[in-house]
C-alpha cells in the first residue's frame, strides 16, 4: 500500500496572524475551512499551486498557553524557487532565526514559534 501525504497540522494562538503570516511569507492561500457553530474552535487548511499539500491551522477559542507543535528538529520545509528573492522577503519581515550557509538553507519562525526550513527549489 502506498498512502499519498495530505496535510501537516499546526495549532495556533491567532490564526488571523497566522494565515497573513504564511500569506506573505509562503504564498499560501486558505483553501477550505471548518468551524462548529458554538465557534469553539476552527480549522484552516491553506495551500496554493505549487503542491497538493496542505497547511492545516487548527484554533481553539480561549487558548493562551503557547502550543507545544514540536521543537526545531520538527518543521515543515518550504522549497522556493529563488533563495536570494525568498531571503531578502524572510530578512524583510524579520523572521530569520538560523542560517546554514554550508547546506545552502536557512529556517524561519512563525508567529506560534515553530521553525520553518527554506530550501532551493530542486528543478
Amino acid at each position: 500500500m502506498k498512502a499519498k501525504l495530505v496535510h501537516e497540522n499546526l495549532h495556533v494562538l491567532d490564526l488571523d496572524a497566522s494565515i497573513a503570516f504564511y500569506q506573505k511569507a509562503f504564498g499560501l492561500e486558505v483553501i477550505d475551512s471548518i468551524e462548529p457553530e458554538d465557534g469553539s474552535w476552527r480549522i484552516v487548511f491553506l495551500g496554493n499551486d505549487q503542491s497538493d499539500f496542505r497547511l492545516e491551522l487548527t484554533w481553539n477559542k480561549g487558548r493562551i498557553e503557547p502550543y507545544n507543535n514540536g521543537d526545531k528538529d520538527t518543521h515543515l520545509a518550504f522549497a522556493v524557487p529563488d533563495m536570494d528573492e525568498a531571503h531578502r522577503l524572510h530578512e524583510k519581515m524579520g523572521i530569520i532565526c538560523h542560517e546554514n550557509p554550508n547546506m545552502g538553507i536557512y529556517f524561519v519562525k512563525d508567529p506560534d514559534d515553530c521553525w520553518l526550513e527554506v530550501v532551493p527549489l530542486e528543478k
